[in-house]
């Protein structure tokens, strides 16, 4: 007799096991991190680590431990190429144990070299600045803006207030300054190597508020994520140069920045 206590899955009319861990997964309880891995490598792999951990205090009142994390990409690149595109989701600790985390492996995906065209969009990430689960709303709005011909979605709040890309940290050009946002966003492992890369390059960047009508005045633009950076073309209907000095500038030393050991 079956233990009525026990869940019972069915996928496509398929029952598959009940794995307690599934409805973890399912429940969007739960924060990640994505990365490009070469080699064995990283771009900003302590950036990473430490994300991990404040979302997991943050969420689940436990530290996670870098090391034991490591060990855990490292083991799951052990039978597959060292060059791969990399997740780890990190869920609800069981009962007396720690924070539950997976490891996902995928074939590497090459940084973006087209100029992207972004849309802008009224939305804001609920609890921004965690990397989270629920992603429903930007998946939304993306998903909307590509079938109109664009690349990305650009999150705007009710003000006009410029937050973030759906999947994506937006920087300005303004001179010789590179200009974030100020809003609640998501601080992206790729936006703050590149901050790295700038105060190692004695380059001028700052983070201020910045509005919908204040995007023609800029003198280009940029998106960044875990596939690297990609200049961008248009904002609606302004658009900007894509071999922009300080845009082409961005890139290089992004790509310059240092690989760490995983």
């Amino acid at each position: 007799m079956t233990d009525p206590s026990t869940p019972r899955i069915e996928v496509n009319g398929r029952t598959t096991e009940a794995d307690p861990l599934l409805f973890e997964m399912m429940s969007g309880q739960g924060h990640f991190t994505a990365m490009q891995v070469r080699g064995g490598r990283v771009r900003g792999l302590d950036l990473h680590l430490q994300r991990l951990d404040a979302a997991t205090r943050e969420l689940f009142g436990m530290g996670l431990d870098g090391e034991l994390v490591r060990g855990r990409i490292r083991h799951a690149l052990r039978e597959r190429s060292q060059d791969a595109a990399v997740r780890v989701y990190v869920y609800h600790p069981e009962p007396g144990d720690g924070p539950v985390t997976v490891v996902t492996v995928r074939p590497p995906v090459p940084e973006p070299e087209a100029a992207q065209r972004l849309r802008s969009v009224a939305y804001q990430r609920p609890a921004a600045h965690l990397k989270h689960l629920g992603g429903f709303g930007q998946r939304y709005h993306l998903d909307l803006v590509r079938q109109e011909g664009f690349d990305e979605a650009l999150l705007v709040a009710p003000d006009g207030a410029v937050a973030e890309g759906a999947i994506t940290n937006v920087g300005f050009v303004e001179g010789e300054t590179v200009i974030w946002p100020d809003a609640p966003a998501l601080l992206g492992t790729t936006m703050l190597v590149l901050r790295r890369e700038l105060d190692r390059a004695g380059m001028p960047w700052t983070q201020r508020p910045v509005h919908i009508h204040d995007v023609a005045s800029f003198e280009g633009a940029f998106v960044s994520n875990s596939q690297g950076v990609a200049a961008v073309s248009a904002i609606d209907g302004t658009r900007f140069p894509a071999d922009a000095e300080l845009v082409r500038t961005v890139r290089s030393l992004y790509r310059a920045a240092p690989w760490d050991e995983i």
